[in-house]
């Protein structure tokens, strides 16, 4: 919108307060404030849930791959050429063959269930070679008879580097008075913490040769991990390999085996968007009403710019550019707060939670241990967008009323 230097002077003008103007004023100031408010919310909001789901994805998808193939009766004997199919589909990364498996540990009287997970020994570095928290990988060998488990459940147990958890195995050794359990006792070498709640309470990993021998599997394995190139065509690059293991084993995705949980973060994520866009909404209607305030104020001034030549689409343009001012100035403060609230947001959750008292952020009902964040530069530009247009939107009615003013019937008696 190009203004005339006069018209950009008045505009200037009516963005300051005048005399005996304070009031409305104020309700432009809390207009800006409702708008700034409004876009900050809707920035961390989405930014958050944006995080949220993008930290789920890549610790359950980095941990258990973005697709797992597993046969029928639990138990892969021939997974090497299931293995050697997997690596020559299109699209595939990797396949990895693991044993993943539902015990019972104890230590010093105390019981957990668990989740003994087998796997090579480089598939171990990778998988928590970077979360390990206490300890060491060394010893967690074939043979070494060493594991590492999660730092939840080490909390839960009470065990540490060193200690000796027992592992008790229902499916044990045959004998003419019945089957007895099996239990095997394994030092803790690693202690890991990878940032999923479920994953930190129940995962206790060992070489693959020793959770055969534990669960008396011989050389078959329970599953295999497949990444792809993109975990969003999941379902397509996997479709021959689904084929080809018909029969034999079936190929579930991390849509399949999470359905629900992103499901409800998706419904999630549009509900708080349109519940927060009332907000700005509110807050347009802030300005609409000190725009209707300022045309009554100014009734008198514009009756007077009319019969000096000014137009009607020149006043238009003047009360158009002071509500629309009133809103960018609000969406640029909002983003700058949105910001730096997402910088500074787990300090604000640990400084909230040592003043109230509350555990705003319990991990084992946020899955996470630390309020994630990811920005959508995208998202960001249609809040920018959303919040220009409300306000510019805000702005007709009092700029019309104000074109409209007959400057004869106000200066009849002056």
């Amino acid at each position: 919108m190009i203004l005339a230097p006069y018209e950009r002077m008045i505009a200037r003008r009516y963005l300051l307060p005048g005399k005996g103007e304070g009031f409305i004023f104020l309700v432009a100031s809390i207009s800006l404030v409702a708008v700034m408010l409004g876009v900050a919310a809707l920035v961390i909001v989405m930014s958050v849930m944006n995080g949220f789901r993008q930290e789920l994805f890549d610790k359950i998808t980095g941990l258990n791959g973005h697709a797992i193939i597993q046969s029928y009766s639990g138990q892969l004997p021939d997974w090497r050429d299931v293995v050697a199919q997997a690596r020559a589909t299109p699209g595939v990364t990797s396949a990895v063959p693991l044993i993943e498996q539902p015990l019972a540990a104890t230590y010093n009287g105390r019981a957990a269930a668990v989740l003994v997970r087998g796997q090579r020994v480089e598939d171990i570095r990778r998988t928590v070679g970077n979360s390990i928290v206490s300890g060491t990988l060394a010893g967690v060998t074939p043979g070494g008879g060493r594991v590492a488990i999660g730092s939840r459940l080490a909390e839960s147990l009470g065990a540490q580097v060193g200690s000796e958890i027992s592992l008790f195995n229902p499916q044990g050794q045959s004998t003419p008075f019945g089957t007895v359990p099996r239990i095997v006792s394994y030092p803790v070498g690693a202690i890991f913490e990878i940032g999923v709640y479920d994953f930190d309470k129940a995962y206790v990993v060992m070489p693959m040769e020793d959770a055969q021998t534990l669960l008396l599997t011989g050389d078959s394995v329970g599953m295999i991990e497949v990444q792809t190139v993109d975990a969003d065509r999941v379902g397509e690059i996997l479709a021959p390999l689904a084929r080809a293991v018909s029969g034999r084993a079936v190929v579930a995705d991390w849509r399949t085996l999470n359905a629900q949980l992103f499901e409800a973060l998706a419904v999630e994520r549009v509900a708080m968007f349109v519940v927060l866009s009332i907000i700005i909404l509110v807050a347009v209607f802030n300005i609409l009403s000190s725009l209707i305030m300022l045309v009554r104020a100014k009734t008198r001034d514009i009756a007077i710019l009319r019969t000096m030549g000014a137009t009607r689409s020149g006043l238009v343009r003047i009360f158009v550019t002071v509500g629309t001012t009133i809103g960018a100035l609000g969406i640029v403060a909002g983003l700058v707060l949105g910001f730096i609230f997402l910088f500074y947001r787990q300090a604000v959750v640990n400084f909230v939670q040592l003043v109230t008292g509350q555990n705003l952020w319990d991990p084992s009902i946020r899955y996470l241990t630390e309020l994630p964040s990811k920005t959508d530069p995208v998202e960001v530009a249609a809040i920018v967008l959303m919040a220009l247009v409300f306000s510019f939107l805000a702005t007709l009615y009092p700029a019309y009323k104000a074109a409209s003013t007959d400057p004869v019937q106000v200066l009849r008696y002056e």
